[in-house]
């Protein structure tokens, strides 16, 4: 019995630094928190219209085309991860067939660039 308390030690010891770690950190943002913040910092910011406007108001959809791009090209140099990491394993087929993705990605992006839909107005 006390050996199995033993390897279960060094886990009590992590949670219970962690659970303190975690209650120092919430206490000293309660205590050192800025009770008058300042305008520009609550104002509207990364979607580019006031939060707390009508939910029905026009707004531009390059927002959703810049979101879209970068949920697409994170994905897809997502995707090269694993690849790189058995890359020693692989063979020929897999290799080229990645290079070929590649190059839609790269033909991709030269068209995005192209049609300026990277440019911000």
């Amino acid at each position: 019995m006390e050996e199995m308390l033993r390897e279960y030690l060094p886990i009590l010891v992590f949670l219970a630094v962690a659970v303190g770690l975690g209650l120092v950190l919430i206490l000293a943002a309660v205590v050192l928190a800025v009770r008058n913040p300042d305008p520009e910092k609550v104002s509207a910011y990364e979607c580019g219209f006031n939060a707390f406007d009508d939910a029905r108001m026009k707004f531009d959809v390059r927002f959703y085309l810049v979101a879209i791009l970068f949920i697409i090209f994170d994905l897809e140099i997502a995707m090269l991860f694993p690849w790189a990491v058995g890359f020693q394993f692989l063979s020929d087929a897999a290799f080229w067939s990645m290079m070929v993705f590649l190059g839609v990605l790269t033909i991709g992006f030269a068209y995005e660039w192209k049609k300026g839909a990277l440019e911000w107005e």
